[in-house]
């Protein structure tokens, strides 16, 4: 019975407070916890299921070469999305690679130790990461060069006027030219590489089983919800890419880059022994390496 103007007992010691963890932390509330795991239910229904890793690509494929047409037979207006200085440009696509590997990290480490139990085989599968880190640099590196090895400096936009005494894209900015040369489109390979590496990783959620008062399930479904919103953001702004930006050349190799990149490692490279390997699965594994093989 509560004391008459007292306060309610505290609980007892150990217990945790609704929305609170042992250690004074805070978990989401139970209404915020609800709205996470059915946005991570959609997400698993969408992004987690093998038709979306068989086509996918196809579907990248097609929608770089439809936005493409449509950009050089019917324009669209210029809107906030057609300006390089919109907020998803800036703050997302400029750093594709760096928030997808910031949230693969911790997505892989512990969706694989918690089917696993090996250290040994996560290190092994976080080396994926190191490998995109690699196929990275090395495309965004070959890009540039060839732009620098192909391109010239002029005095305007409209490509008048050679400035010969300028021989790199540097040193014409740097004195007000403009430098032209065959720009291969960045957006369009890393955007369709980040896409599918996203989703081959998530593939992973099929053996994945968690109990939901435990704080792993909390982070596994934040960590969903937030590589599932970071998928749709990078396949729509190569979409935007594709109506608004580059010459269809340029995105076709950029394209062409990504999907070489991505199947070179999970489609191939990855099914041999000596490799990062696949996200642990059981039954949908052989499935999985099958469809490849077809």
């Amino acid at each position: 019975m509560r004391p008459r103007g007292g306060t309610a007992p505290s609980r007892a010691k150990g217990k945790t407070v609704a929305g609170r963890t042992p250690g004074g932390g805070r978990w989401p509330t139970r209404s915020g916890m609800e709205h996470l795991e059915c946005c991570a239910r959609f997400l698993r229904g969408t992004l987690v299921r093998a038709a979306v890793r068989r086509y996918l690509p196809w579907a990248l494929a097609a929608s770089m070469l439809a936005g493409s047409l449509l950009k050089e037979l019917s324009p669209l207006p210029e809107s906030y999305l057609s300006n390089k200085r919109n907020v998803l440009n800036v703050y997302f696509v400029k750093l594709a690679w760096a928030w997808t590997f910031c949230l693969l990290l911790p997505f892989i480490a512990l969706t694989n130790y918690h089917l696993t139990g090996k250290a040994g085989l996560v290190l092994r599968r976080l080396s994926t990461l190191l490998v995109g880190t690699a196929i990275w640099y090395v495309c965004t590196a070959l890009f540039s060069n060839i732009e620098h090895y192909t391109g010239s400096c002029y005095q305007s936009p409209a490509l008048e006027g050679v400035r010969k005494e300028h021989l790199s894209k540097k040193q014409c900015h740097g004195e007000g030219g403009f430098w032209h040369g065959f720009d291969i489109s960045g957006h369009s390979f890393l955007l369709t590489f980040c896409a599918l590496m996203i989703v081959e990783e998530m593939a992973v959620l099929h053996e994945v089983k968690t109990d939901r008062s435990h704080c792993l399930h909390t982070a596994i479904t934040t960590l969903v919800v937030a590589l599932g919103f970071l998928t749709f953001i990078w396949v729509w702004m190569f979409l935007c890419t594709a109506v608004y930006f580059h010459d269809l050349s340029q995105k076709l190799f950029g394209t062409l880059f990504g999907l070489l990149g991505w199947y070179g490692t999970y489609g191939f490279w990855y099914l041999k022994p000596f490799s990062p390997g696949l996200p642990p699965q059981s039954s949908s594994l052989n499935l999985k390496q099958d469809s490849y093989k077809e």
